[in-house]
């Protein structure tokens, strides 16, 4: 790329390094700490996204990222180098916004080539690259129309070409998919995905919908009130969540409140109203410290006389499975799926799960 934005990247790839690091990342808004001083680390080439609900930091974050927020504290480095005296129109990083920003009396080739209007190039090399960027996103038959003759997806398609024609060290993404409905969401998911893949370009993405976290995440960052609660693969932080909030947050987890009873390397019995259970826990709990034992709605299984007892209290159909609410002992709420009929509501039933894909996380 050479010279980008005072940042010169011919020199800073080296691959033991990350491409974007952040260290005590703080933003204040008055007395209100949106970003309570962040650590993160993420990889060149590949696709994280910043999870959680509205109002966690997570837009605050790639705001200063992207150089339209000054940082409180702390410091953002790209490529090893501080973004702090860097403006934003100076960084190798471009943003697709989630109202997309495109200019409504221009068609669709002028918006993608427009941030490149202003450099010393040929009209047979702007050409080439618009031309270029609109068939990565397939939008080479519409390059004559106005934002106005488009639909949601296809004008989502136009500001990522505008985005990639630039060759960004980082492409950030706020939220482009929530204007969409849910099937070109879905479509729009695959797209995205397979678009980061062929052109081997870092994404950060922003979004408050775990199921695109997961469809698109070579990584996840889970944030809420400010602080990163959890950060690494997308299975990890699904099968191993650090707190109960993360277990909750993805993927809606049964969470039962308990006390450690006994702990070793990788394990720990927890005694709670509905049982004592020894299974696979997070590292540094300690006898008698509160403890949530979480259990994924898939986990749970209906048993003939084993297992814990409930109430039916309500059924779901999803579609491809059933949805079982109950009530155990100390009005514990238990969620289980089932692929055949379910009980009626009023039933007693038995419960079991395998232990071995528990988990114990700290309260």
């Amino acid at each position: 790329m050479g010279v980008a934005g005072g940042i010169d990247t011919r020199t800073q790839r080296d691959g033991g390094q990350p491409l974007l690091r952040g260290k005590a990342v703080l933003k204040n808004y008055g007395s209100v700490q949106a970003v309570r001083g962040v650590n993160f680390e993420i990889a060149a080439n590949s696709y994280v996204t910043l999870l959680g609900p509205s109002g966690c930091g997570k837009t605050s974050l790639l705001r200063m990222i992207g150089g339209f927020e000054e940082i409180s504290s702390g410091s953002i480095e790209l490529d090893g180098l501080s973004l702090a005296t860097v403006p934003a129109n100076r960084r190798p990083i471009n943003t697709v916004f989630q109202n997309y920003a495109l200019f409504p009396h221009l068609s669709v080739e002028e918006n993608v080539g427009f941030g490149l209007a202003y450099r010393n190039l040929s009209r047979a090399d702007l050409a080439a690259k618009v031309g270029s960027a609109l068939a990565m996103v397939q939008m080479t038959q519409m390059s004559k129309r106005r934002p106005r003759q488009l639909s949601g997806g296809q004008q989502q398609r136009v500001a990522l070409a505008r985005a990639i024609i630039n060759e960004p060290r980082l492409l950030l993404l706020d939220e482009p998919l929530s204007a969409l409905d849910r099937r070109m969401r879905k479509d729009m998911q695959i797209e995205l995905k397979d678009l980061q893949r062929r052109l081997g370009m870092t994404f950060l993405h922003v979004t408050h919908d775990q199921e695109e976290a997961f469809a698109l995440s070579d990584r996840i960052i889970v944030m809420n009130h400010g602080l990163i609660e959890q950060q690494g693969a997308s299975s990890e932080i699904y099968h191993r969540p650090a707190s109960a909030y993360v277990a909750d947050f993805l993927g809606g987890a049964n969470l039962v409140a308990g006390t450690i009873r006994s702990a070793a390397e990788g394990s720990a019995s927890i005694e709670t109203a509905i049982g004592v259970f020894e299974v696979p826990a997070l590292e540094g709990l300690k006898p008698s410290s509160r403890a949530t034992l979480c259990l994924r709605p898939e986990l749970l299984r209906l048993s003939g006389k084993d297992g814990i007892a409930a109430t039916v209290t309500h059924t779901v159909f999803r579609g491809a499975y059933w949805l079982i609410e109950a009530r155990a002992s100390n009005d514990q709420q238990l969620s289980a799926v089932i692929d055949d009929s379910p009980p009626n509501a009023g039933a007693s039933i038995r419960l079991t799960f395998d232990p071995n894909r528990a988990w114990i996380t700290a309260a």
